[in-house]
């Protein structure tokens, strides 16, 4: 018993002056811990190599440490504070992560600035054309976020690499804002390019110019950290100017609309985000 205890005392006093040593010399504790990290690391392949062995048809992933450079995401809470707020409320909303919404709200805001178009406008049409699925295809060919017909806008995809790069999530967003940008041109207002972005044919449109416009004065409502809007400007005939170029897209049921406010005619001109 005294030997025993004796023994135990010298090991606990010398696992002190050890540890103590350790704290103060930081050279001998960064070698312990790359030691001892090696020494796990060591143990872990082996201890995976083994399992390997014992089932050959495992699936063996290879390590690509640039896999990461092919993810369109960026963290939200690094974004200006409009940007992140409207990320995280479009990431409940529409059940998507917010860090790949992060980036795509970073781009509209880009984007728009460049092309003199809100935003949000932006991101609202991302929302009802596919709700933020960069894979979405309709019946009629339009694909991606912004529902681009990709074989009738084969040559703004040149520059990108291809039609494929329809389903690059930025590009295309960047082509679809080209072609809004195009459409609002022609209409000459914001509702017509939208009737003509729709590719409305046997309608006036409507149904898609009072949905996309909601969704717009709600996500505006957000970045400047307004209260939520309960009416919206009820459009019923949009004048158009030109035919549409595209071919036209499936019109779904007319949706029901929140309540009927008086109409505000828009411009293309210069979002309020920007001037905020």
């Amino acid at each position: 018993m005294a030997v025993t205890h004796n023994s135990v005392a010298l090991l606990g006093t010398v696992l002190v002056v050890g540890l103590v040593t350790l704290s103060l010399n930081t050279e001998w504790r960064v070698a312990g811990e790359q030691k001892l990290l090696g020494w796990l690391m060591d143990r872990q392949e082996a201890v995976a190599a083994a399992e390997e062995a014992a089932n050959p048809s495992a699936l063996t992933l290879e390590a690509e440490p640039t896999a990461v450079d092919r993810v369109t995401a960026a963290l939200p809470h690094e974004l200006p504070k409009q940007q992140a707020k409207v990320a995280f409320w479009l990431s409940r909303k529409y059940r998507v992560a917010p860090e790949p919404v992060g980036a795509l709200v970073a781009e509209a805001f880009e984007i728009g600035e460049k092309a003199k178009l809100d935003p949000t406008l932006i991101l609202a049409i991302m929302a009802i054309e596919s709700r933020f699925n960069p894979f979405a295809q309709s019946p009629v060919g339009a694909q991606g976020l912004m529902q681009v017909m990709t074989r009738v806008h084969t040559d703004k995809y040149d520059d990108f690499g291809g039609q494929l790069a329809a389903f690059d999530p930025v590009t295309n967003l960047r082509v679809g804002v080209k072609v809004l940008q195009d459409c609002i041109r022609r209409a000459g207002s914001i509702e017509g390019g939208l009737r003509l972005y729709v590719g409305a044919v046997t309608t006036d449109g409507s149904w898609y110019v009072n949905r996309v416009m909601a969704e717009h004065l709600r996500i505006q409502s957000v970045a400047l950290g307004k209260p939520m809007p309960v009416t919206f400007p009820k459009f019923t005939t949009v004048p158009v100017s030109a035919p549409a170029e595209t071919e036209a897209k499936p019109t779904p049921n007319d949706p029901a609309i929140e309540a009927e406010a008086p109409r505000q005619p828009a411009a293309p001109t210069q979002s309020p985000l920007f001037q905020s």
